[in-house]
């Protein structure tokens, strides 16, 4: 093992928790984990370091093979399916992996087969029969997460059999009381059985040198946990299973027998570096001068900390992660997020529902991020920071500039013997100063933070100044004014690059600037004679009710469908009946209906108001054929904000009724022409 630390690494190696392949992402795993490591790695290759960024999907273990007999199919056939529909999600988002591998490949069999083989050589492991819980209905073992009970320690009921979410004991299955499959529901029987074991007791006091070396380095939290672990006495854990879906265990008497995936997911790491780096993976992995950084979730402490730690040092070949900043839960709209119960925004819904919007939710997730505690999305506190911030903040800072620019010189920058201004100079350097020291120490809410004062102080600087009102008295200072503020707005585009990375292209864009172009100890802008920027655009539109309302009835609807087979218990929060009055309830006819491309829920549909023609997409095409749709009288909301959706602007809501995930048009008992109202 290689413990020594490093203060001058001349390379990265930074790691995501390889997501589970058993079910789409959602906004808890992007806050707690993706966000912040892909923020994390944008800055160190913007600062010109040698980084790797590495994740893949996670692709064995138990709950696949039950959502494939859920589901009536192969374990292949749903790991294809979640590996995709992550893969492509995590690259509309903007999360820059160096590489995005999988589990299931054959290099990362062979490369935890070996290093299982190199721990089992050299009498690392113990091999034990012991009585393992068995469903008798399934026939077949459980795993610690399939094993639901009461926690002995703590009472709650709801409790793991590897560990009590509630009050984060580590526990084994048969520590739980009142023990059932959560297969079947039934009382799991005890089966003796043969595994091997990595007897964790052994390294007990080298993990707790390890961890007491990062009391001043790693998060509290993080720190903290791992501390009360150790405090508990670490347990030896089988790091074979009794399945049949997984990495095989190397050995002939092994048969029926997988390695247990929380021993293969993080040699994920290892092979997918290899994959990537074939000729020089290694240093990345055992060289002195790399430094390694799991970014991870609240309940990956245990095994990137302890467990995965004692399998390197049991190897001893080696280095040990630097630091594993592991953020807390976010939750929603004041409940737990829960893919069992569908109370979760999924990651490829929103960028579906909200197209081009990548930064919105970038920057809502990045300032509420649960870093040190839980914390909560709402919908609401989403559209006031879209609004209240990003809009009246940064984009209308961007605005006001490129807009003033454009009117008064044609969009060419005015040539000017510039003098420096002091306050502007220290703004500027205060705020790379803030966002390098946050963002380097993991602390991402105040590392965005500072960047806005930046913004601010360019609304403020702007104000005061009254360009134009000065503009007809005193022309010469208001091209210093404007130029000032052209250099506040591209050292914004620079240090937004790893926050926000889409914004940061379009104000980049705008300036007709090259943003390796910005020097951050400068304070002149490279313009260049006869420059010109382009016409301005909105960096960020504002978010209409009618969308937050349309997301929180999803959220609603469909977690009650989940809960109760389709029966709608839930009561919405009451509106008054102005606010209703304010809707403009029309009937329609489709006349046209495509499906746009590159989608699988999307249809294009051409309406017939009576008055106009209009074209809606509406997200019904698992439902509705194009050909069934045409000839449809349905009801739309008329007056809803247009919204651009995949590039077609939609101008309107269609109302669908929903009963067991099915939906079904809105429409009339008798024939009618389009454009008549609904009261």
């Amino acid at each position: 093992m290689k413990m020594k630390n490093n203060e001058n690494p001349k390379r990265y190696l930074v790691t995501a928790a390889l997501p589970y392949a058993n079910g789409p992402l959602h906004i808890g795993h992007i806050a707690g984990c993706y966000l912040p490591a892909d923020i994390y790695v944008r800055f160190l290759r913007l600062a010109g370091k040698d980084v790797k960024f590495i994740c893949g999907s996670d692709e064995h273990g138990m709950a696949i093979t039950m959502r494939a007999k859920k589901e009536d199919t192969t374990p292949k056939a749903i790991v294809d399916k979640y590996d995709k529909l992550m893969k492509d999600a995590f690259a509309e988002f903007g999360i820059t992996f160096d590489i995005y591998s999988r589990t299931s490949n054959a290099l990362h069999h062979k490369t935890a087969q070996e290093f299982f083989l190199h721990l089992y050589n050299k009498g690392v492991f113990t091999e034990k029969e012991t009585e393992q819980y068995y469903d008798e209905k399934a026939k077949q073992f459980l795993a610690d997460r399939y094993i639901k009970g009461t926690c002995p320690k703590c009472g709650y009921n709801e409790a793991y059999g590897d560990q009590c979410e509630k009050c984060g004991s580590s526990l084994n299955p048969t520590d739980l009381i009142n023990p059932i499959s959560t297969l079947t529901g039934n009382s799991p029987t005890l089966r003796k059985t043969k595994n091997w074991y990595l007897p964790l007791g052994e390294y007990q006091r080298s993990l707790g040198d390890y961890i007491k070396s990062k009391k001043d380095s790693w998060k509290a939290n993080v720190y903290g946990q791992c501390i009360s672990w150790l405090n508990d006495g670490l347990q030896e854990r089988a790091m074979t299973r009794d399945l049949d879906w997984g990495v095989k265990v190397p050995l002939k008497e092994a048969e029926g027998k997988v390695l247990y995936v929380w021993f293969d997911a993080p040699i994920g790491y290892i092979s997918a570096t290899k994959e990537l780096l074939p000729n020089d993976w290694d240093v990345y992995w055992k060289s002195e001068d790399t430094v390694l950084i799991h970014f991870i979730g609240k309940d990956n402490i245990v095994f990137h900390c302890l467990i995965f730690p004692a399998m390197l040092m049991a190897h001893e070949q080696y280095i040990l992660p630097t630091n594993v900043p592991a953020n807390e839960f976010l939750n929603l709209e004041g409940r737990k997020i829960s893919t069992s119960k569908n109370w979760a925004v999924w990651l490829h819904e929103y960028l579906e529902d909200f197209p081009n919007k990548q930064d919105e939710l970038r920057y809502v997730l990045t300032s509420i991020a649960p870093e040190t505690s839980d914390s909560e999305f709402t919908w609401k506190d989403f559209q006031s920071k879209v609004n209240n911030e990003l809009v009246a903040i940064l984009g209308n800072f961007i605005n006001r500039v490129t807009t003033l620019i454009n009117k008064y010189y044609e969009g060419y920058v005015p040539e000017i013997n510039r003098k420096d201004n002091p306050e502007l100079i220290d703004e500027i350097s205060r705020a790379y100063q803030k966002s390098r020291e946050f963002t380097l120490n993991y602390n991402f809410r105040q590392g965005l933070s500072s960047i806005m004062d930046l913004a601010r102080f360019g609304n403020r600087f702007i104000t005061a100044q009254e360009p134009w009102k000065r503009i007809k008295t005193e022309p010469e200072s208001v091209k210093q004014i404007l130029v000032d503020c052209l250099i506040i707005s591209a050292h914004l585009g620079k240090l937004l690059i790893p926050y926000l990375p889409h914004s940061s292209d379009r104000i980049f864009s705008m300036l007709n600037l090259n943003p390796e172009d910005i020097n951050e100890r400068e304070s002149i802008i490279p313009f260049g004679k006869q420059h010109k920027i382009l016409e301005p655009s909105l960096l960020f539109e504002k978010i209409e009710d009618a969308e937050i309302e349309k997301q929180r009835l999803k959220l609603m609807n469909s977690s009650e469908k989940e809960s109760n087979s389709g029966s709608i218990n839930t009561i919405i929060p009451e509106v008054s009946f102005n606010d209703f009055e304010k809707m403009d309830l029309r009937t329609a006819v489709i006349t046209a209906a495509e499906k746009v491309p590159k989608t699988d829920k999307l249809l294009k549909l051409s309406i017939d108001l009576g008055y106009e023609q209009r074209t809606i997409v509406s997200g019904i095409a698992e439902h509705y054929t194009p050909e069934e749709a045409i000839g449809q009288t349905v009801l739309i909301i008329a007056n809803l904000a247009p919204r651009t959706i995949k590039g077609i602007e939609s101008k309107g809501m269609i109302l669908m009724a929903e009963e067991n995930g099915k939906l079904s048009f809105m429409t009339t008992h008798k024939p009618f022409k389009g454009g008549a109202v609904v009261k």
